[in-house]
């Protein structure tokens, strides 16, 4: 069993194993069981499962925008480049932190290499080297030795959701076999707490958030749920946690 701590908002202060943000609650996601993956039919079907993107995602916590997120997806070469940057102001706090990742994908959403840099009272940051369902991690704290780990997945094609990169969802919508439809699970990988697990992700149906048509796609875990809203091209538009009252939105 692990505990897995997924997606960082501002919230009530909440005990973790691994404080990377201190200014920064989070949302505990526990009990997370062995590893399942069901394949998009976009990657076994030979047709592309990405598209370039590039978009700004204003981040709220119960209506008050508190940050900030500029990502692009590109491709490059036979492969595709998702690198975002969230920038982040807690209400009641003087310093901002900034959070980058840069993930390169094969054409099918297997990662091929990740890294991120997380920036507050200290500068964090880690490079992932995926091959053959193995993440083998550096991570680099400031003051510290750089310390490895690799972490094994039953299979080559893995989510990587990290805390506070809202962008990657709009890459998880992709991976979803919408020709299938009903639920589908991924194994996954939080790499800011060095975390694999794994999510279940379901089609949901039309939606009408504000006036406007969605069609949505739940993920969730044993504990949290979190629902997507894309358009029609499935590019990410909206993301609602409702229980802990934050929502991204695209401009």
């Amino acid at each position: 069993m692990l505990g897995m701590r997924w997606m960082e908002v501002p919230m009530k202060k909440a005990s973790t194993k691994m404080s990377l943000l201190p200014a920064l609650a989070m949302i505990l996601v526990g009990s997370i069981f062995a590893l399942a993956l069901t394949k998009s039919g976009a990657a076994a079907g030979g047709a592309p499962v990405f598209s370039p993107d590039k978009g700004k995602l204003v981040i709220q916590l119960n209506g008050e925008n508190i940050g900030s997120e500029q990502f692009e997806l590109s491709q490059t070469g036979n492969n595709w480049l998702a690198k975002g940057t969230t920038e982040l102001k807690v209400p009641g706090t003087t310093a901002a932190t900034s959070v980058s990742g840069t993930l390169m994908l094969q054409p099918d959403g297997a990662p091929i290499s990740y890294e991120w840099t997380s920036r507050a009272d200290k500068t964090n940051g880690a490079h992932v080297v995926f091959s053959n369902g193995t993440a083998k991690i550096t991570l680099q704290m400031q003051g510290a030795r750089p310390f490895e780990q690799d972490l094994s997945f039953n299979a080559p094609v893995i989510a990587v959701l990290d805390n506070n990169l809202y962008h990657q969802y709009a890459l998880l919508a992709k991976l979803y076999d919408w020709s299938k439809r009903g639920t589908q699970a991924f194994p996954v990988l939080i790499p800011q707490d060095l975390t694999p697990g794994t999510i279940s992700v379901e089609a949901t149906g039309s939606q009408t958030v504000d006036g406007k048509a969605y069609e949505g796609l739940r993920v969730t875990t044993t504990d949290l749920e979190v629902l997507l809203l894309l358009d029609s091209n499935h590019r990410l538009m909206r993301l609602e946690v409702p229980s802990a009252k934050v929502s991204v939105v695209r401009q």
